[in-house]
């Protein structure tokens, strides 16, 4: 099996078994990420520890099999870190889908899986709205918020 097949794997059973999906009630801030040029939207709820970093994450919302999946790894992937980890993964992500000349960080492991995404720029917001949302979370860190891939 050729990498690229197990990535592809790997990102439809995300999108169709997305993890950490559902409502989070005791949530400290919910961020609403939408992408226009392709109907992605994205609820993220954000639970912080007492230091600030990430207790708790999930998502609920509905779009391509790009934008679920990245969700899916990101929440599994930044639950329990702390901001700094979070902004760490979250620009060593953004390199992995935007940059060629990047190669994946180990920090970043399954989440590996969305660097064929660099070679569709389209995609590349599929794949990025998750982390503007986390990153709008952060910033937040309270009460709600909207996020979306195109400029207002």
């Amino acid at each position: 099996m050729e990498i690229e097949e197990l990535y592809q794997e790997v990102i439809l059973d995300h999108s169709r078994r997305p993890r950490n999906f559902g409502e989070l009630p005791d949530a400290a801030v919910l961020v609403h990420g939408d992408n226009p040029a392709c109907g992605d939207e994205i609820h993220l709820a954000v639970k912080f520890d007492p230091d600030g970093g990430l207790e708790d994450i999930k998502f609920t919302g509905h779009g391509c099999a790009i934008s679920q999946a990245s969700a899916s790894l990101m929440t599994m992937k930044l639950k329990k870190k702390s901001r700094e980890e979070v902004m760490g993964m979250l620009r060593a992500f953004h390199d992995l889908v935007t940059d060629e000349t990047n190669d994946a960080s180990k920090a970043l492991g399954d989440l590996r899986v969305m660097q064929g995404v660099r070679k569709f720029p389209q995609r590349v917001k599929c794949a990025m709205l998750p982390w503007r949302a986390v990153e709008q979370a952060l910033e937040q860190g309270a009460g709600e918020a909207t996020v979306s891939t195109e400029p207002s």
